[in-house]
């Protein structure tokens, strides 16, 4: 089968890197979670204590960190510097980190070449919020997610409340409307849906319809699929 590169972009919670990593799971292509390594990075700084005046630090921090993403049996598996993160970079601090962290150019920089790197070879599916404009803007397929901000809450919702009990959905509505409003105003690379990126609304949508849509459209356009 031929090997080409699937971008998929959207906002907080909506469900970009469940599907992506059962699209690329099912072509038989590598899953690039780059949402998971912004978050590493975000981890790795506060890990070293770093405040918000600290930019230098923390982009040279980011230059000298390893980040390796392996597949894993629940998804997956993130590792700094050797160390398994994947359950730490979800924690409520990152969470409320990570876009302040993402902001800096050049630490987006730096995550970029390492992604761009990933991609080169043909046969990634990556997901994130610039891919398909910045990242992978040669993308053969590119599709841009999105759904209500109340569903993606409650999706949220469901994902944590084994591990953060307290939150309320109000908090989390509030926290995701807050969220898009960081990544689209962003000044580098905000979130944005690329030109030639297929939309797809996933309020409605369960997700193997999402997965058999975004399948169904790399056939219709490069005859992808097993």
């Amino acid at each position: 089968m031929e090997k080409f590169n699937i971008a998929i972009d959207g906002p907080a919670g909506a469900g970009k890197s469940t599907i992506a990593r059962l699209v690329a799971g099912n072509l038989g292509f590598v899953y690039v979670d780059t949402g998971a390594m912004y978050r590493a990075v975000t981890w790795k700084i506060l890990d070293e204590g770093l405040g918000d005046e600290q930019t230098a630090e923390m982009i040279a921090l980011t230059k000298r960190t390893d980040i390796r993403l392996t597949p894993g049996e629940n998804g997956q598996t993130v590792f700094v510097d050797g160390r398994d993160v994947t359950g730490l970079i979800r924690s409520a601090e990152v969470t409320g980190n990570v876009s302040r962290v993402s902001s800096i150019g050049e630490i987006r920089e730096v995550l970029t070449r390492k992604q761009k790197e990933m991609a080169a070879g043909k046969g990634v599916v990556m997901d994130g919020r610039d891919i398909g404009s910045h990242v992978l803007p040669n993308a053969e397929v590119k599709v841009f997610l999105t759904a209500s901000v109340r569903i993606r809450a409650e999706r949220r919702l469901r994902e944590i409340a084994d591990t953060q009990p307290d939150v309320s959905l109000e908090q989390l509505m509030q926290d995701i409307a807050e969220r898009d409003r960081m990544d689209e105003q962003r000044e580098v690379s905000p979130l944005k849906r690329a030109p030639d990126a297929v939309l797809i609304d996933t309020t409605e949508m369960t997700i193997p319809e999402v997965v058999d849509r975004i399948l169904e459209l790399c056939k219709s356009r490069i005859g992808g699929g097993k």
